[in-house]
C-alpha cells in the first residue's frame, strides 16, 4: 500500500493544484519511483488511498497496468491520517503482512531484498530506519542492531529515523485499541514496539523525505548528479 492522501500543506505553493506524491522529481512524479521500484521487486497487487486531489494520482496511475501492477484505490472523504488512512483500507489489504510506503519519500531501497529479509520472530512488522537526517536530528526509535527488536529506550547512538516504508500485519492496525477516524500510524507502532512485536533494520542508501520544497530540490539536484555517474549525496 502507498499512503498518498495527505495535503501536503508543507510544500504549498507547489501542492496548491498538484497532490504531492506527484510532484516531478529529475522528469518524473515522485510516484512513479515508488511504482517502479513495486514492479521490479515482483509485486503486482496494490493499494493507494486517495483524497486530496485524488483524482489526479487516479488519472495517472490508472489501473496500475503500465507498470504491471493490478492497482485498487481506498478513497477518503477527508484525509484521515495514515493510521485512519491504514484503518479505513483493510477491507482491501487482507491479513497477510503487507509493505507499506509513505508516498512523500523517495529511496533507492530494492524491495525485493527487504521482503527477504524479514525475521520470523517480527510478529507485527517490520520498519526500515534511516540515519538521523540534518532536519531530524533526535531520530524517532531505538535499535540495538539490525534485525533485532526495537525498543522503547536505548543509547542515543541507536537511535534512528523511520524511513516511511515498513512491512506490517494488517492486525496491528484493526486491533490496536485507541483506533478512531483520524489518528496516527506512529501511535499504533509506539504501542507495538512497548511491547516488543516491531524488528527493524537500519538502510544506508539513498533516502529523502520530500516534506518541503527545499528537499525537493535537494532531491532533484542528488538524482541529476547520479545520472551523471556523480555519488548521491543522499546516501549516508
Amino acid at each position: 500500500m502507498i499512503l498518498a492522501a495527505g495535503l501536503g500543506q508543507r510544500m504549498r505553493p507547489l501542492t496548491d493544484h498538484l497532490p504531492k506524491p506527484l510532484l516531478p522529481v529529475a522528469g518524473k512524479p515522485l510516484l512513479q519511483y515508488h511504482l517502479e521500484n513495486l514492479q521490479a521487486a515482483g509485486i503486482r497487487e496494490l493499494v493507494i488511498n486517495l483524497a486530496y486531489l485524488g483524482d489526479q494520482i487516479r488519472q495517472f496511475v490508472g489501473d496500475g497496468s503500465r507498470w504491471g501492477l493490478n492497482v485498487a484505490y481506498s478513497e477518503e472523504s477527508e484525509p484521515l491520517e495514515t493510521g485512519g488512512g491504514l484503518l479505513y483500507a483493510l477491507p482491501l489489504l487482507g491479513e497477510q503482512p503487507i509493505l507499506l510506503i509513505n508516498g512523500d519519500v523517495w529511496s533507492d531501497i530494492a524491495i525485493a531484498e527487504l521482503s527477504s529479509r524479514v525475521p520470523e520472530e517480527a510478529s507485527a512488522g517490520h520498519l526500515v530506519l534511516v540515519p538521523n537526517p540534518s532536519f531530524h536530528p533526535a531520530g524517532d526509535f531505538f535499535l540495538p542492531q539490525d534485525g533485532a527488536l526495537i525498543t522503547p529506550q536505548g543509547v542515543a547512538e541507536r537511535r534512528f529515523t523511520f524511513a516511511g516504508i515498513s512491512i506490517i500485519s494488517p492486525s496491528l492496525i484493526a486491533n490496536y485499541p485507541q483506533r478512531r477516524r483520524k489518528f496516527p500510524l506512529v501511535e499504533v507502532l509506539r504501542l507495538a514496539i512497548e511491547q516488543g512485536q516491531l524488528t527493524g533494520e537500519v538502510y544506508r542508501g539513498g533516502w529523502s523525505d520530500v516534506g518541503t520544497p527545499e528537499r525537493l530540490q535537494q532531491l532533484e539536484s542528488a538524482l541529476q548528479a547520479q545520472s551523471r555517474g556523480q555519488d548521491s549525496i543522499l546516501k549516508s
